[in-house]
């Protein structure tokens, strides 16, 4: 059997992979324990991510005729991946949180919804909350002033209604003509 035919199931995982995925972060995985190793896929797993260590030349390979095929110039050295198809910014969240504490986990570039991002990009786009974090915040804000309302006509039926309120003076002033 020739070499070729044992490598491309492997090309063919990867490219299965990365095909439909929302983002692809390469790291340089080098001085690792094997404890930090095992924490990161397991918060990477966690978060629905596929992390893969592969040979530079096959991750080449998988990614001819993508978006991906811009990370070739940073396939050198050992190289994993790190492959999200329903997070965008999950991978780079986790892998760049990991890095301040695991000081040997490198971030060598990734592509995020078809742009190529290094280093220093990945590390700012990490910075931005999750889909989650963004539309509880985002419900929050619309929920906020319908909240307020609800107080308001709450402390109004507890005084007995509104005609034993008494006006604020800027309401006062609002309502008199100006001479």
């Amino acid at each position: 059997m020739a070499k070729v035919e044992l490598k491309q199931p492997i090309v063919q995982a990867i490219a299965d992979d990365v095909k439909d995925a929302a983002s692809v972060v390469l790291v340089d995985y080098r001085g690792l324990t094997v404890a930090q190793d095992t924490e990161l896929r397991k918060q990477l797993r966690e978060a629905g991510i596929v992390y893969k260590v592969c040979k530079n030349t096959m991750m080449k390979r998988a990614f001819e005729g993508t978006d991906f095929a811009a990370l070739d110039e940073h396939l050198e050295g050992p190289s994993a991946i790190a492959i999200s198809k329903d997070d965008a910014t999950a991978p780079a969240r986790i892998l760049c949180k990991f890095a301040k504490d695991a000081k040997a986990l490198e971030l060598k570039a990734g592509v995020v919804e078809g742009t190529v991002y290094d280093s220093a990009a990945l590390t700012e786009l990490s910075k931005i909350p999750s889909r989650e974090e963004l539309l509880s915040k985002l419900l929050g804000s619309l929920q906020s002033p319908i909240t307020n309302l609800a107080r308001v006509l709450n402390q109004i039926a507890e005084q007995g209604g509104a005609e034993n309120c008494t006006p604020a003076p800027a309401e006062e002033a609002a309502e008199t003509p100006a001479e």
